[in-house]
């Protein structure tokens, strides 16, 4: 396959890996890994690398447009990404200290946890009136527009949720994903945001945990030119298209996607994985 063939159809791939990125708070990192892993035969470190790129352009896409309609908390945010961020360095620190094989084997099985969680939560309605202390103390409360109105909701467990960001930082310098996945769980399951606050918000975190990730990254001579472009062009473009997207599909079928992509993509990676394929 000539450079001019395999660039255009990455850039084809990264597009729909930027939509799906942008609808469900991933970042386009969960999917473009293992598709360039498992279909063009990419070198997991720098399938890595080049998806770290793409979560930077995925959320500087999506979150300029989620401010915009007010669905983002930033508040919420930035208080998580004290967590995430020094996980994320931790992470990015220990990538060569371990195996191809391993790392495919561990991303696989955060892709199969993250759909059982984010499917098992049906709706987006809550019962909880009062919100935790922290929340309250650090006016993490808020409101998103509706059709006819606003919604607002309270947050819950708040420091569980910065543990949990930790962790997720931690695997997102490790795997090179932006860790969206557990973002999106974090604020979907501990703090019971909406759906589409939690989503938002992840693309707006990701982006930051990325780039403390991606100078390292650099150091290793992970980041390959030749993959950045195309993934980076067509990520950006795909996240805007994205955005638009998710104000039309109902909570129940942005889940059903999410879960959908992740359990096939995660279940070959670690089939993968455990036969040294990667």
């Amino acid at each position: 396959m000539s450079v001019l063939a395999f660039s255009s159809i990455l850039l084809v791939v990264s597009y729909f890996a930027g939509i799906l990125g942008a609808i469900t708070g991933l970042g386009g990192g969960a999917v473009l890994i293992p598709v360039l892993v498992l279909f063009f035969h990419v070198n997991i470190y720098y399938a890595m690398g080049a998806s770290l790129i793409a979560v930077i352009a995925t959320s500087s896409g999506a979150t300029a447009v989620y401010l915009r309609h007010g669905l983002t908390n930033l508040r919420i945010g930035m208080l998580l990404e004290v967590g995430a961020v020094s996980g994320a360095l931790l992470g990015a620190w220990l990538v060569p200290s371990f195996p191809a094989a391993s790392l495919a084997i561990l991303l696989g099985m955060v892709l199969l946890v993250s759909a059982y969680f984010v499917l098992k939560r049906p709706g987006d309605s809550e019962t909880a009136t009062a919100a935790h202390p922290w929340a309250q103390a650090l006016q993490l409360n808020g409101s998103f527009p509706i059709p006819g109105g606003t919604q607002t909701y309270q947050v819950q467990g708040v420091p569980l949720a910065l543990l949990v960001m930790s962790l997720a930082g931690l695997l997102s310098g490790l795997l090179g994903i932006g860790a969206g996945v557990l973002k999106v769980l974090a604020m979907d399951q501990t703090m019971r945001l909406p759906y589409r606050v939690s989503t938002t918000t992840s693309n707006f975190m990701i982006g930051i945990t990325a780039t403390a990730s991606v100078g390292l990254y650099f150091t290793h001579g992970y980041l390959d030119p030749g993959l950045i472009f195309p993934v980076l062009l067509g990520v950006l473009l795909g996240s805007f298209t994205g955005t638009r997207l998710l104000t039309l599909l109902s909570i129940r079928t942005l889940r059903l996607i999410f879960s959908v992509v992740v359990c096939l993509l995660g279940f070959e990676l670690i089939y993968k994985g455990l036969t040294g394929a990667v």
